[in-house]
């Protein structure tokens, strides 16, 4: 079997999965952060297991990119793009998180799985398809329109996480209910934020691997959202009540 016909077995069963991922998920909250709960292994703390299961997502797409193509502008200018968010979600992120909690082993390694193939499929789409990206691309609708969605989904992300770690001091593990910015009108706007993020990313490829992606990216937050605006209304007798999870007026 060819290495084409390796990648197309594995983007269609990813493709397949995600849905089913979606669906357990809408009944199981993966255990970490708010949801930790004990029964899923033995636990590590939650700054070396962010930089653990999302270094591979960073370091297998550099590699192949790198050098297993043959460099060009383009090649370049999707490796930044990608790394923008996976280098410092891998070796930024880890080291701002103010709180001691603990994260299950099993939740990491499942995580790096996932990350793995998934970095696998996105970089060798630009082997395969090398001959598509030349620097015309650059001045497509699809490639303008996917950078203007991903650098606001960027943004989005990162302005929510900011305000999320404003909530705690050093040391601090509780809760607060977020104020400002897009959460006065949705629970999670850095899931949102996500979700636009790699909309772009599809778009501006134009690639199965980032239409497979975003389903993925769809069904890990949309369940997590959710569950996370349960959790606050629960938790919080004076939560927005006009809140959404997700979507602004919608979800």
């Amino acid at each position: 079997m060819s290495l084409d016909e390796q990648y197309q077995v594995v983007l269609w069963l990813m493709a397949i999965a995600g849905p089913l991922v979606l669906v357990v998920l809408l009944f199981v909250a993966a255990p970490y952060g708010r949801f930790s709960r004990a029964g899923w292994g033995p636990r590590i703390d939650n700054r070396i297991g962010w930089l653990l299961m999302e270094a591979p997502a960073s370091l297998v797409v550099a590699w192949v990119m790198l050098f297993e193509m043959t460099t060009t502008v383009t090649s370049m200018v999707f490796l930044l793009l990608w790394q923008l968010h996976y280098f410092h979600r891998a070796f930024v992120y880890p080291f701002t998180l103010t709180s001691n909690r603990l994260m299950p082993i099993s939740v990491v390694l499942m995580a790096v799985a996932f990350n793995c193939v998934n970095g696998f499929l996105i970089s060798y789409h630009f082997v395969l398809n090398a001959d598509q990206y030349t620097t015309d691309w650059f001045y497509t609708p699809l490639f303008i329109g996917g950078c203007c969605l991903y650098f606001a989904g960027f943004w989005i992300t990162k302005r929510s996480d900011a305000l999320l770690r404003a909530l705690r001091g050093p040391g601090e593990s509780g809760y607060r209910i977020p104020r400002g910015f897009l959460f006065e009108r949705v629970s999670c706007p850095n899931y949102l934020g996500e979700i636009i993020q790699w909309s772009g990313w599809a778009l501006l490829t134009v690639s199965g691997a980032g239409v497979v992606f975003l389903i993925w990216t769809l069904a890990n937050l949309l369940p997590r959202a959710l569950a996370s605006h349960q959790w606050y209304k629960e938790t919080f007798a004076d939560y927005p009540r006009d809140r959404r999870a997700l979507i602004p007026g919608l979800l």
